[in-house]
């Protein structure tokens, strides 16, 4: 019986740790892998319909039926549907990630994501920001050091309150790890310590995302949810 029952402990303990392993080297592969620009065409769609449909799934039809919708060209994002309602829909690419993340040059990556008004108005000017230096040409520690800069300055807002958006596109892309997708909300609030929402606690749905962290004063605070925009059921990690 504990011959057995070391037996399985054995088998878990290789098991994890080969997991462990494994993400370490997915990690370096993809440092390595992305570590300058694709060329500016692998960023963008060459259906603009597809762009534009893709954008308004990070939303229930609800709320992207009338936002403003935009689509990537090649200088930056341009308007394809004038909205009504103050919400944004857009499909962002992976160098809207974190200063540090191993695939902010993943050409692959696909973010739909709908802002509300407040956010519209207070937290997208830097992905246009981003956007336009990216498809310039500029590094990375060009980007990140502008996008400080430019917050800095004063030309780019200050965050206003109550900005969230809606990230629940069946279809995104988000990362080439595990199922690639996330089915969840954001909310943009100034700088808190995570523990005032609960973020990354033993069994709470809130997770803290350093996505600006380093370059603007912004936390953004992700809660998965239970279903995809078009109300089909979603997996919650």
């Amino acid at each position: 019986m504990n011959t057995t029952r070391f037996a399985v402990i054995a088998v878990l303990v290789v098991t994890v740790g080969m997991a462990f392993q494994a993400r370490q080297i997915q990690a370096k592969d993809a440092k390595s892998q992305y570590s300058r620009m694709a060329p500016v065409e692998e960023y963008l769609m060459a259906d603009r319909d597809a762009e534009i449909a893709l954008a308004r799934s990070a939303a229930p039809e609800s709320i992207s039926h009338e936002a403003t919708v935009l689509v990537l060209g090649r200088h930056g994002y341009e308007t394809a549907v004038a909205g009504k309602n103050g919400f944004v829909c857009l499909v962002e690419r992976g160098w809207m990630s974190p200063a540090d993340a191993p695939e902010f040059w993943n050409p692959k990556l696909r973010g739909p994501i709908c802002f509300n008004p407040p956010a519209a108005r207070s937290v997208l000017p830097t992905t246009y920001k981003r956007t336009e230096m990216a498809l310039a040409g500029k590094t990375k520690a060009e980007i990140i050091a502008a996008n400080k800069a430019a917050f800095q300055s004063g030309e780019l807002p200050e965050l206003e309150a109550g900005g969230m958006s809606y990230m629940m596109s069946k279809e995104a892309y988000l990362t080439d790890h595990d199922d690639h997708n996330l089915a969840h909300l954001m909310f943009y609030t100034p700088l808190l310590d995570g523990a005032v929402w609960g973020a990354d606690l033993p069994k709470s749905p809130v997770m803290l995302n350093p996505q600006f962290k380093g370059v603007q004063p912004i936390d953004v605070f992700v809660v998965p949810v239970g279903r995809w925009s078009d109300g089909t059921p979603a997996p919650v990690m």
